[in-house]
């Protein structure tokens, strides 16, 4: 167990320095690599709904276990190899889980031309992380894009696989990285094939509803983390039992929510996908605009949590007897 905790940590400071370099192999290029290829398989084989959502829970225990072992099996491989092999790839590996960096850069990639007025590149660059149409989105409406974007990813990118590596850590066997990756492929699943129309309607159903429940515990922690650190936590609390529950997914209404309220700003709102005009429930009070800072700020409260639950980790390692 004291090697999971080192390990935690020299990932969480790789993250924060390194993040993910474009030019590196990454995990989850592998995983979208897999996913991609059972999943055009599956579709041509399976051509009514009851054999689609069979192939889809497939396809999801296939990934899901298969990215936590294939992990495993490549630590413990390393390891035999030489130990300090093995704590490096091991933090590698648990590091490419954690989307800390990625977010800071890929908002900080937005926000940089719209500080010298160039819509049309923050546009271009924001097409890169968002679903919805952004080619003619005003400077507001791509700030708008921007908070949800990163309070959404803060949960599901940051802290939920977080979570998951900490309750690895306490278990001696299994380890932080296999569960974190475990959990990487089933929101890796939910982004590729979760949704709610075709082809995907019956065959991405299982992923999306997993990715779900894997979600909702580290999602309403992170609520309370935040609601907690705003140092008026029934307020943070009303504003998402009130405007959170309205929106459709059971975890991003609710993280999305808790960074709204937080900040004093109103998330969510019309939005084009392929033109066609999609309405999300408004989340928050307008209290302010939402500008740079508040993306800025957004970020940064994202790594307080992150340091926040990494520190009680640490701490309940140091007072665990027999560690």
């Amino acid at each position: 167990m004291t090697n999971n905790i080192y390990i935690l940590i020299i990932a969480a400071f790789l993250d924060y320095l390194i993040g993910d370099p474009w030019d590196w192999p990454h995990p989850v290029q592998v995983m979208g690599w897999v996913i991609s290829r059972l999943t055009k398989f599956f579709l041509q084989l399976c051509q009514r709904s009851l054999t689609q959502r069979l192939a889809g829970i497939v396809l999801g225990i296939i990934l899901i276990i298969g990215s936590g072992l294939v992990g495993f099996l490549i630590i413990q491989i390393a390891r035999w190899v030489h130990p300090l092999l093995g704590i490096a790839i091991d933090s590698i590996l648990l590091a490419s889980c954690f989307a800390g960096k990625s977010l800071r850069v890929a908002a900080e990639a937005v926000l940089q031309p719209l500080t010298v007025g160039d819509l049309e590149k923050a546009r271009k660059i924001l097409s890169n992380y968002v679903g919805r149409d952004t080619q003619n989105l005003s400077q507001a409406e791509i700030y708008r894009a921007v908070l949800e974007t990163v309070a959404e990813n803060a949960t599901d990118g940051v802290m939920a696989p977080l979570f998951y590596a900490i309750v690895g850590v306490f278990i001696p066997v299994v380890g932080p990285t296999p569960l974190a990756l475990a959990y990487k492929a089933s929101s890796t699943l939910d982004s590729m094939v979760g949704y709610r129309e075709a082809p995907y309607t019956y065959f991405g159903w299982f992923c999306a509803r997993l990715e779900d429940y894997l979600t909702w515990l580290p999602c309403r922690l992170t609520v309370v983390t935040l609601a907690l650190l705003s140092g008026k936590p029934m307020h943070i609390w009303q504003i998402c039992r009130r405007d959170a529950i309205k929106d459709p997914s059971p975890n991003s209404g609710w993280s999305e929510c808790a960074y709204a309220a937080f900040l004093g700003v109103q998330m969510g709102g019309t939005n084009w996908y392929r033109g066609v005009a999609k309405y999300k429930p408004l989340l928050g009070d307008a209290i302010y605009a939402i500008t740079a800072t508040s993306i800025q700020n957004a970020l940064q409260l994202t790594r307080y949590c992150f340091l926040l639950w990494l520190g009680i980790a640490i701490a309940i390692f140091l007072i665990l007897p027999n560690r």
